[in-house]
């Protein structure tokens, strides 16, 4: 558990300094980081979802998540939703702010990814598995925590204090697969882990994408997708 809380105190951190210094940063660098934060998306959107479609036992099931996922998203509007949050809140500040949808590109890279869902389900089964599992759960969440510390030192640097709301978030994402383990030993199947992760990473790219500007796939329609790979595993339990 401990390395859940170090993790999250890190998102907290580095959001708070980004947030300082995000009004000494002129345009010109703040073009520069966000040139810098797309990329980075992409690469690290990349690597979530190409190294798991290759130890995918359904191929196909992450492109049938991403259009079922889009579909529901596309018809419940919520990037129309957050478009017209966004709006209000610029109207409040009087200055122009994509900050929801940098919060959500914030919570695609904390959540999404082998550290933070394997990490916090070794954390739970350190104590009954030995030293070797705990020392692991560590080298996962610590690693994460470093990460995140940069990602979100950029992100609020980019988009402000909003991005301090990531943190409770990342803590009771970590913090699920943390008591999912500890109650059912396990905890999630490594094949559901494995496509949450190529779905995830091809979100993170979609993010990438918008933030360079080269195409606006609506990344917040697509969320819905992340929920289609848990139904699947859930039915496939139920009825095997």
């Amino acid at each position: 558990m401990l390395g859940i809380i170090v993790n999250t105190v890190t998102v907290i951190i580095g959001s708070a300094f980004g947030s300082i210094v995000r009004e000494g940063i002129g345009d010109r660098f703040k073009g520069a980081m966000f040139n810098a934060l797309g990329l980075a998306c992409l690469v690290l959107g990349a690597n979530a979802a190409l190294p798991n479609m290759v130890r995918s036992e359904y191929p196909v099931l992450f492109i049938l998540s991403l259009s079922i996922g889009a579909v529901i998203g596309t018809w419940m509007d919520l990037s129309g939703k957050i478009d017209r949050l966004n709006a209000r809140l610029n109207v409040r500040q009087g200055k122009e702010n994509n900050a929801l949808q940098g919060l959500v590109t914030g919570l695609l890279l904390y959540c999404i990814g082998t550290f933070s869902i394997v990490g916090p389900v070794l954390s739970a089964l350190s104590p009954s598995h030995g030293w070797v599992f705990g020392e692991q759960a560590n080298t996962f969440l610590y690693t994460n925590a470093t990460l995140d510390l940069v990602t979100s030192t950029v992100l609020a640097a980019s988009f402000g204090w909003i991005m301090l709301l990531a943190a409770p978030v990342l803590f009771l994402w970590q913090g699920m697969f943390y008591a999912i383990a500890l109650f059912f030993g396990d905890g999630m199947p490594e094949p559901m882990r494995c496509e949450l992760s190529i779905v995830g990473g091809v979100l993170i790219v979609s993010s990438g994408l918008g933030i360079l500007g080269i195409k606006d796939c609506k990344t917040v329609n697509l969320l819905p997708s992340l929920l289609v790979p848990v139904i699947f595993y859930i039915c496939l339990m139920l009825f095997k």
